[in-house]
């Protein structure tokens, strides 16, 4: 079943009118697009490029200067900024540079648009990461959790690019429009070019073992969850500032992988060594960064505000998905 046939089963809020969308090709913003096409709301797309969205119209912008996609804010109902470069590559000095000016430019000329409407959108939902957070073992990182770099987890430059986002989008004076700061975990759904699509063939080609040491803490939601929580804060007028949207229970990556293995009926999982990932990560282009960080967050301000989850479990959330890919 896919995402957008799940989602009817569910009860949860309704958002309407325009929302704008920024950042709408990337997997996340595919995901959030297609169930907001079941609500009652236009979805307006600022692309780079002239895309033809089935979610939504399109509306062109270079995602650094004004320009006329700027009108499309007025009397909008909420202001959705996922745009960024993935982080799903080598970090090499180009690809850093593209990181970094992609969050921070398009926070700073959206900052700019909200600034200069007669009629702002009441909210706007800015992305940013829960890799902020410290690489633990130890206690979970709620909102107040520390912040910084560890020498260990090799994500100095991961770290500099998230403070830096999160302190343009703080800076953005826009006294009629509430922000709410989205530190998001891995996200697991069936659109394409998710994570959960790569650990599923993993797994299925028999290496879905424990990566590294294994015991890494990895935070995740499940795409249902996501979109839930997105139009949560959407519609609820006191909900401002900082919110992990991750689910309540993060696992280690040993045991996520053994979740995997027993959702898809592998009895083997080959594991990965360290060096291992090194060269596969070099191979495949990417950061061991990505696997190796502890990342242990929990939602808690959400969870205290009322809002609940499908999906509080590893487990439950791949039995959810998995289906879908036998049946596709």
């Amino acid at each position: 079943m896919t995402l957008c046939a799940r989602e009817i089963l569910f009860e949860s809020v309704m958002c309407t009118g325009k929302i704008i969308l920024a950042g709408g090709s990337g997997f996340l913003g595919r995901t959030l697009g297609k169930w907001l096409t079941t609500r009652d709301c236009e979805i307006v797309v600022l692309s780079r490029q002239p895309r033809v969205f089935e979610f939504g119209r399109t509306v062109c912008w270079d995602a650094h200067s004004l320009g006329s996609w700027a009108e499309e804010l007025e009397d909008a109902a909420a202001l959705i900024n996922l745009a960024g470069r993935s982080v799903n590559c080598r970090y090499h000095a180009r690809n850093r540079r593209q990181m970094m000016d992609s969050r921070i430019l398009s926070t700073r000329v959206l900052g700019q648009a909200v600034r200069q409407c007669a009629s702002a959108p009441p909210v706007w939902l800015n992305s940013s990461t829960a890799t902020i957070y410290k690489h633990t073992f130890d206690a979970p990182h709620d909102e107040a959790g520390m912040l910084g770099a560890t020498p260990e987890a090799r994500d100095a430059f991961s770290i500099e690019v998230a403070q830096a986002w999160e302190a343009e989008f703080e800076q953005a004076e826009t006294p009629s429009t509430r922000k709410v700061t989205l530190r998001t975990a891995m996200v697991f759904g069936d659109e394409p070019g998710g994570v959960f699509e790569v650990l599923r063939r993993l797994t299925r080609f028999g290496l879905g073992g424990k990566m590294g040491h294994g015991r890494q803490y990895v935070s995740w939601i499940h795409a249902a969850d996501f979109c839930r929580a997105i139009e949560w804060l959407i519609d609820n007028s006191n909900a401002e500032g900082i919110y992990n949207i991750c689910a309540p229970n993060p696992i280690s990556n040993a045991e996520m992988m053994a979740t995997f293995r027993q959702t898809f009926g592998v009895p083997i999982g080959l594991p990965a060594a360290r060096w291992m990932l090194e060269i596969g990560a070099f191979f495949l282009r990417t950061e061991t960064e990505l696997i190796i960080k502890s990342r242990r967050v929990i939602p808690a301000r959400i969870m205290a505000e009322g809002f609940t989850f499908l999906y509080p479990q590893m487990e439950t959330a791949l039995a959810d998905l998995g289906p879908a890919e036998h049946a596709a």
